[in-house]
């Protein structure tokens, strides 16, 4: 069984530019420039769906991406130009850098430009699959 989330964007060409350029995603599906479309996305082998049709999940929504160096994916997010707010960007849609948080993971928050919050953490407990091998 996999669960895949559905994310809703305003304009699916900016939503996919940013996903790909931005957060290494890889459009396997381009459903074009002309709203309502349907994308699908990958990064590291796990699907995102892109959609702008009306009823497809709500603004603001965040979604977890696991990864296993949260410090190497900060610094490519930085090099791409998203820096984390100061008094120059203080609307950055880079939260912060990454930080420790008390319940034993690494994180950075990353928004999308519909404003959807991208949660990267590293060190998330995810149960063993079928076959009793962790994920």
């Amino acid at each position: 069984m996999a669960i895949i989330p559905t994310v809703r964007c305003s304009r699916m060409a900016a939503a996919v530019a940013f996903y790909t350029r931005v957060l290494d995603f890889e459009c396997v599906e381009d459903g074009g420039e002309v709203d309502p479309t349907f994308s699908v996305l990958l990064r590291e082998g796990a699907p995102l769906l892109l959609s702008s049709h009306r009823g497809d999940g709500e603004y603001g929504q965040a979604v977890v991406v696991t990864t296993d160096d949260i410090d190497a994916l900060f610094r490519k997010v930085r090099a791409r130009g998203l820096q984390p707010p100061d008094d120059r960007e203080p609307r950055s849609p880079v939260h912060e850098g990454p930080l420790d948080q008390s319940w034993g993971t690494r994180e950075c928050y990353v928004d999308d430009p519909d404003g959807k919050t991208l949660r990267f953490t590293q060190g998330l407990w995810l149960p063993p699959t079928a076959d009793g091998a962790k994920q």
